[in-house]
């Protein structure tokens, strides 16, 4: 397995290729199957010799991606992948194929990082309360496949992403891990450790704060 100082080495040498897609809005990850990621896995704790550079090139994109969503900050989003392959330089080990999948598995890590992100800064994101005032959506939003499909190009990306931002933080993950990384709802749940129905709740909470927000700067689903 490689050394500690080369986890920054490997995950610094694909942002070139990795960031520019993912800030723009444009990246859709369509991960890999169960069988290959478990044998990329044992092959990093068997030490061989390239293997943790291919795993860092195979996730490097799904997890800066999920760091700049939730950040929207490129230097943030990149301080935090080199700190999520750290974790999981130091937690391989207790990754179990048995037990779901290492897309899963490396999600969870990535949003608690990015927990305890918030809380090292304590930085006040969270937006009143949705159940106070926001206009409630779903039947109109229910209608989206995806998030991203509400808009095009780089400048509407660039606004999805701010109006990301207006969304708390526990709507802002679902949202982002269900229609941008697209995760199936199960998939979510185990991230987040909570029950499907709190994850579709969520969504549709998240989807229609969304939608109020690009309402209020005039753009239409």
């Amino acid at each position: 397995m490689a050394s500690a100082a080369q986890v920054a080495v490997f995950s610094q040498a694909h942002f070139n290729w990795a960031q520019s897609d993912a800030a723009r809005g444009e990246y859709r990850m369509t991960g890999t199957s169960l069988d290959a990621d478990a044998e990329l896995v044992e092959r990093c704790l068997s030490g061989h010799e390239t293997a943790w550079e291919d795993l860092v090139r195979a996730q490097t994109r799904r997890v800066y991606s999920i760091c700049y969503r939730f950040t929207s900050s490129d230097s943030e989003a990149q301080d935090l992948t080199q700190e999520v392959f750290l974790r999981v330089f130091k937690n391989l080990k207790s990754f179990r194929a048995g037990e779901g999948s290492f897309t899963v598995w490396l999600s969870r890590l990535t949003r608690n990082l990015l927990i305890d992100h918030y809380r090292r800064t304590r930085l006040d994101r969270v937006t009143d309360s949705i159940e106070d005032q926001a206009p409630m959506l779903e039947e109109k939003t229910a209608m989206m496949s995806r998030t991203d499909g509400m808009l095009a190009g780089r400048e509407a990306s660039e606004l999805l992403q701010r109006a990301l931002q207006k969304l708390s933080p526990e709507l802002r993950e679902t949202v982002i891990l269900r229609d941008l990384e697209e995760l199936e709802y199960r998939e979510v749940a185990q991230v987040l450790n909570v029950p499907e129905g709190t994850v579709k709740s969520r969504l549709n909470r998240g989807r229609a704060e969304l939608a109020r927000v690009l309402k209020r700067q005039n753009i239409r689903l």
